[in-house]
């Protein structure tokens, strides 16, 4: 073995250089001007942006006015006739099953009938809610309202 065919087991390790001469130049990898490039730079969180924007707990802030119960689903008076036989039996899950209300967020919803259009059919209503106009159009046709 000669001198010139010795290796080293570990390389040298390269030194870590500051400043311009650091091979990242000028503005060493900060972009140029503002915030951002000062030295001890602090940017807030953005998330306590999107905290902040939050109503608090003690009122409803901006919606304040709007209701916390859910809307009943509207169904005419007209549509029960068309969809529905002679005696049959009206109820959320029977409107489920022809179409005419779909379930929100896999429960059945309220449901009011209103009087918009004609009935000539003896429906038996339960548990939807009924206008005063629609019941006694139903009552009238010859059906029953519970």
């Amino acid at each position: 073995m000669q001198k010139h065919n010795l290796k080293r087991l570990h390389k040298n390790k390269k030194t870590r250089t500051i400043g311009r001469a650091g091979g990242r130049g000028k503005t060493s990898g900060r972009g140029t001007k503002g915030q951002n490039a000062r030295a001890g730079h602090k940017k807030r969180p953005e998330i306590r942006d999107f905290i902040k924007r939050v109503p608090k707990l003690r009122g409803r802030g901006k919606n304040l006015n709007t209701s916390i119960q859910t809307k009943a689903f509207a169904v005419n008076l007209g549509d029960l006739n068309k969809t529905f036989k002679d005696g049959d039996i009206i109820n959320p899950e029977t409107l489920i099953k022809s179409g005419l209300v779909r379930k929100v967020s896999g429960n059945s919803p309220k449901i009011k009938i209103l009087a918009t259009g004609e009935i000539s059919k003896k429906l038996t209503i339960k548990g939807c809610e009924i206008s005063a106009t629609a019941k006694v159009a139903v009552e009238k046709a010859g059906g029953i309202v519970n």
